[in-house]
């Protein structure tokens, strides 16, 4: 199969057509990149700076989904350079009709420049990235520059700054090579911060490998090499004798293999995994699919290679046909079952990835979160129904767990409804009928209203009385709450700490979920500083990031950082919140501290007059009194919010997973490999 496909890619690379300067549409200037960084690339922030990398590899990556290229390198550098290299056509060189300079220069200096307009004309049949715009906004946002192009048994070379040529392209030898080398240093002054995750680069580049099959892509980080290299004599650092970390992504399967990756943590229910790649009307449609033991569907969508976390119209076709399939293979095969699945039946438990390619493709919004493409809808529901269904008839043993699985999840959705129903009844949703523990705020805006979730009625006594009562609500939790990573809704509802939170959010739960009703725009975990409240707070960041996503995703939910430590010396007193701020503070004397209780400590560090310290450890918020509960961790003018975000929900969902699921095995794996980085509370 592997000599078929690699055979395949090169017969496609032997029968390319013209690629000149000729297919090169030019459309406007690079000065609004710069003025308005955030339109292009969606934020200075990390997620930013890393997209630089993302337009750069999509330029490569577009080679080889048009057949040109079957080997990428993305490199870290000294000094924060990014090196892209491929083995593709190389960029054009010769002069460009419309702009009188070379192609490679219009390319790299002209917003909305490149191979990827002119519909018929263009250098590519699909492509993904910004259209074109990518190699010229990442010129714009970088302080140094370089393409170096190897085509036509000549190498080629240019030089950028801040989006501007320094010279003209330039032969600067022969070369056996094809392909195009970028190098780009990020400008400081645009960037938050310059600083380059691996771990991030190398789960984006492997998901990308999975979506072009018989793409090789190497990532290598050579930050750390300090043997002086002269980087412009080689063209592949992997196949160099470069020492650097480096990890290689290769997969023949496609789909199938991304699926089997993301299950790895799970149980299958069925044995094959669902795999179609098929093209009609000019839309190609991939897609795998299997069903595991576990309540939370996973849907993965691209559109060209663009991830899509909003879905968009492959992903209602790919549902529509999903349910009209099963539902039509229930009534063929049991006719025990008179009630048809409904859309939530048929995605419990379902891993899936959708990818289509097709041109002239439409999204909704600039960061593409959404395929907007009508077309694109009708195609998977024909390409993926038609399979689908042929699967089933062919793989009775796998049909007859995956329809096992639905019919159970239809019988779970009937119970959890009557469970909802019972607990969520229109006055509690309205307010009517808060849980007696919420002392609840006193304002009705949300925009200023704060809960506050706290560990025990002894916290919550506390918080009750240092609050303030106008902005700020308290809700005690008894224990911990039940792990919901493996329950279902109506299972949850029986939990009395879970059915209050849930009409204390006011939002409901499940289908009825209603963002618009959340009673309080802050949201706040607060816990003890020990193993029990991290296990706490554990727990209900599962909640909220599998019941109600859209609180993290809104930026409502945080988790408070209590102190550890009271310092008071004389008048004088600081709160460390944590084990680093007491050394910093006490230095050396740190060693005679007893935790357990107050103690004078000599300041032998300074080395100036002799004062003495108080210091109080504390074991838990129950331990504050009202007016330092309400200094430290509730005062919005003093207090310490960590936010919670989802910056890789494919990770997150991973870990969690991982963590609270009922794989043994890869939980204590994760526990040992990590146990170094724990922090003990003894």
């Amino acid at each position: 199969m592997a000599e078929k496909k690699t055979a395949k890619i090169a017969n496609k690379k032997a029968e390319k057509r013209d690629y000149s300067a000729d297919e090169i549409t030019v459309l406007e200037g690079l000065e609004p990149v710069r003025k308005r960084p955030g339109m292009y690339i969606g934020t200075t922030g990390p997620d930013g700076l890393h997209h630089l990398i993302w337009e750069i590899f999509d330029n490569a990556r577009d080679e080889a989904m048009g057949g040109y290229a079957d080997k990428v390198e993305v490199a870290l550098l000294p000094e924060g350079r990014i090196r892209v290299v491929d083995n593709g056509r190389g960029i054009p060189v010769d002069t460009h009709k419309t702009t009188k300079v070379s192609a490679l220069e219009t390319i790299m200096t002209t917003l909305h420049a490149g191979g990827k307009f002119g519909g018929e004309k263009s250098g590519y049949k699909v492509s993904g990235g910004l259209h074109g715009v990518g190699a010229s906004v990442v010129n714009a946002l970088s302080t140094y520059m370089s393409a170096e192009v190897h085509r036509d048994g000549g190498k080629y070379i240019q030089e950028y700054a801040i989006g501007k040529r320094k010279a003209a392209v330039k032969k600067v030898g022969t070369s056996k090579q094809n392909g195009t080398i970028i190098t780009f240093e990020a400008d400081e002054s645009i960037f938050k911060e310059i600083k380059f995750d691996y771990k991030k680069i190398v789960n984006h580049m492997r998901q990308q490998a999975y979506l072009v099959k018989g793409l090789r892509i190497t990532v290598v980080d050579a930050r750390e090499v300090t043997k002086k290299i002269d980087f412009e004599k080689i063209y592949y650092l992997a196949d160099s004798d470069v020492e650097a970390p480096s990890q290689t992504f290769y997969f023949e399967g496609g789909l199938s293999s991304l699926v089997r990756h993301y299950n790895q943590l799970q149980k299958p229910i069925h044995k094959n995994i669902f795999y179609v790649d098929k093209e009609i009307e000019d839309i190609s449609v991939e897609i795998a699919l299997q069903y595991v033991d576990d309540i939370s569907p996973r849907l993965t969508a691209f559109a060209n290679n663009i991830y899509n976390p909003e879905g968009g119209m492959h992903v209602t076709g790919f549902k529509t046909a999903l349910t009209r399939t099963l539902n039509n293979y229930l009534k063929k095969n049991n006719s025990k079952e008179n009630e048809a699945f409904t859309g939530d039946d048929v995605l419990e438990g379902l891993t899936a990835v959708i990818s289509i390619k097709m041109p002239e493709i439409q999204f909704e919004g600039q960061t593409k979160a959404k395929l907007g493409s009508p077309e694109a809808r009708g195609a998977t529901e024909a390409v993926f129904g038609e399979a689908f269904a042929e699967f089933l008839e062919e793989n009775p043993d796998d049909a007859k767990a995956i329809v096992q699985k639905v019919i159970l999840a239809a019988k779970a959705r009937k119970a959890a409804k009557a469970a909802k129903d019972s607990v969520l009844r229109k006055g509690a949703l309205e307010g009517m009928t808060l849980p007696g523990k919420l002392a609840d705020c006193q304002t009705k805006s949300a925009e200023e209203s704060e809960l506050f979730i706290v560990e025990g009625d002894s916290a919550g006594g506390t918080a009750k009385t240092g609050r303030d009562r106008r902005t700020q609500a308290i809700l005690p939790l008894r224990g911990k709450i039940l792990n919901v990573e493996r329950a279902r809704l109506d299972r949850m509802l029986s939990s009395d700490q879970i059915k209050n939170l849930v009409v204390a959010l006011g939002t409901a739960i499940g289908d009825t979920f209603d963002i618009e009703r959340l009673r309080y725009h802050k949201i706040i975990i607060a816990t003890d500083a020990d193993v029990d409240g991290s296990h706490i707070t554990t727990l209900l960041l599962t909640l909220f990031y599998r019941y109600f996503r859209p609180i993290i995703d809104g930026g409502y939910l945080y988790i408070a950082q209590s102190p550890l430590y009271k310092i008071t010396q004389g008048k004088e007193i600081t709160y460390l919140y944590s084990e680093e701020d007491k050394v910093k503070m006490l230095g050396d004397a740190n060693d005679d501290i007893d935790e357990e209780e107050e103690t004078n400590v000599e300041d032998e560090v300074v080395k100036k007059k002799e004062r003495k310290y108080n210091v109080q450890r504390y074991k838990g918020l129950g331990e504050m009194n009202a007016s330092e509960l309400k200094e430290t961790t509730m005062d919005p003018t003093n207090r310490v919010l960590k936010r919670v975000t989802v910056e890789d929900a494919e990770e997150a969902d991973r870990v969690f997973d991982m963590l609270m699921g009922t794989d043994v095995p890869a939980r204590k794996s994760f526990i040992t490999s990590n146990a170094k980085l724990a922090e003990l509370d003894i």
